[in-house]
C-alpha cells in the first residue's frame, strides 16, 4: 500500500508590532565597523595563538562570570584572550572564574558602540576590574565616549599592578604597550582598525592566517623572480663571453694572416 504526501501550507497574519519583540539596550546590532574591527582582531590573535603554539582560547563574546554566589552578574567582552585554555576548549560558552580550570582574560577588548559607549567608559572597567582580567583594551574608533574621565579617546588600555589594582595605564590616539603580549597596540587604517605589532610604528604588524599565507605567497614569487633574474644575468655573462671569445678569436686570426702576409713578403724580397 502506497502512500501520497500532501503539501499543507500555513498562513497566518502578523501584526506590525508587538511587545514581545522589543529589544533591550544590550540586544541592538552592531554596525558592520564594529564587526569589522574585532572580526580581523580575532584573526590576528588566533594566528599568534597557532604560531607561537600557545594553549589559549581566543574568541569574541563570552560569558565572563566571577561571583559564584550571583551568576547573573558579569561581563561579554568583544573580544576575549584566556590562557591557559579551559578545560571544554571551544565548546566553552562561559567563563566561570570560580570552576576548576576556568580562568578570567589576560586580555580582554572592548570596541566602543555609539549605541552603548557609555557600558565602556562606565562600569565596564570596573566590571574587568572584579573579574581578575589583566589587561583592558577600549578602542572607540568614531569616539562616541563621553565627556568625562579625560574621554573620549581612541584607544584605552587598562592594567592589573603588582598589587592587584586595576589602572589605567594609557589613554590617547595609540600606540599603546601590551604588556600581556610583549607587543605593541596600533590603530591603523586611518583610525578605524586596531592591532598588534612587534614595533611602535606597526611597520612589523602581526599577520592573521590569511595575510601570512599571502605574504608567504608573494616571498615565495619574489623568490622565484629573483632566481630567474639571476639566471637571466648569468645567461647574458656567458653570451658577452661567448662574443669576447668570439672577437679574440677573429682577431688572433687576422694577426695570423698579417703575420703570414709579412712573412711571404719578406722572403719575395
Amino acid at each position: 500500500m502506497t502512500s501520497t504526501a500532501r503539501r499543507v501550507e500555513v498562513v497566518y497574519e502578523v501584526p506590525e508590532r508587538s511587545e514581545r519583540w522589543l529589544l533591550e539596550e544590550e540586544d541592538l546590532p552592531e554596525t558592520p565597523l564594529h564587526d569589522a574591527i574585532i572580526l580581523l582582531l580575532v584573526e590576528v590573535l588566533l594566528a599568534w595563538k597557532d604560531r607561537a603554539r600557545r594553549d589559549a582560547l581566543i574568541g569574541r563574546n563570552i560569558a565572563l562570570r566571577w561571583n559564584a554566589a550571583s551568576p547573573r552578574e558579569g561581563v561579554d567582552p568583544d573580544i576575549y584572550l584566556v590562557e591557559p585554555a579551559p578545560p571544554e576548549g571551544e565548546d566553552a560558552t562561559s567563563l566561570c572564574t570560580w570552576k576548576a580550570g576556568h580562568h578570567a582574560p589576560r586580555v580582554a577588548v572592548e570596541v566602543v558602540s555609539e549605541s552603548n559607549a557609555d557600558k565602556d567608559y562606565g562600569d565596564g572597567p570596573e566590571r574587568y576590574a572584579a573579574s581578575g582580567t589583566r589587561e583592558l583594551w577600549v578602542f572607540d574608533p568614531l569616539l562616541a565616549g563621553p565627556n568625562t574621565r579625560g574621554g573620549p579617546s581612541v584607544l584605552q588600555v587598562w592594567r592589573r599592578d603588582a598589587a592587584g589594582s586595576f589602572r589605567r595605564a594609557y589613554a590617547g590616539d595609540g600606540p599603546a604597550r601590551s604588556e600581556e603580549l610583549d607587543a605593541w597596540i596600533v590603530v591603523t587604517d586611518g583610525g578605524r582598525r586596531l592591532r598588534v605589532a612587534e614595533d611602535r610604528a606597526g611597520a612589523q604588524l602581526w599577520l592573521t592566517a590569511a595575510e601570512a599565507a599571502l605574504a608567504a605567497k608573494e616571498a615565495e614569487r619574489v623568490a622565484k623572480e629573483a632566481e630567474r633574474a639571476a639566471k637571466e644575468v648569468e645567461r647574458a655573462a656567458k653570451e658577452v663571453e661567448r662574443a669576447a671569445k668570439e672577437v679574440a678569436l677573429a682577431e688572433v686570426a687576422r694577426l695570423r694572416e698579417e703575420l703570414a702576409r709579412l712573412h711571404g713578403k719578406n722572403a719575395g724580397g
